[in-house]
């Protein structure tokens, strides 16, 4: 089981920026990818950017620039930077671990519970 923690959510003015951080913990073999998604009100969840354990990076078709994923400072942690804020960012994002029990086992998809981004006008 994987449990992921994110943070660095919260209020800020357009234009500004945020760095949201996710935390992965618990019973795991190995991590193989990890990344960000958000929910924007009246839309389904979207990807924003993921990380495989092999570097590589995928974005989301409409929102590359702004948003830049890498790994953190400690292992199983990855950061997402969003820079030029709009209020169309506002929205619920979410954190996601692809993980493997043990070697051989199929990997599982594990979710946070998200973190509110708010931007004001």
């Amino acid at each position: 089981q994987v449990q992921l923690v994110e943070s660095g959510g919260g209020l800020v003015q357009s234009g500004g920026s945020l760095r949201l951080s996710c935390a992965a913990s618990g019973t795991f073999f190995t991590i193989y990818a990890m990344g960000w998604y958000r929910q924007v009100p009246g839309q389904s969840r979207e990807l924003v950017a993921g990380l495989t354990s092999a570097g590589i990076i995928e974005s989301g078709d409409s929102l590359k620039g702004r948003f830049t994923i890498s790994n953190g400072d400690t292992k199983d942690t990855v950061i997402l930077q969003i820079d030029s804020l709009k209020p169309e960012d506002t929205g619920v994002y979410y954190c996601k671990a692809r993980a493997g029990s043990a070697p051989g086992k199929i990997a599982e998809d594990y979710w946070g519970r998200g973190t509110q981004v708010t931007v004001s006008p």
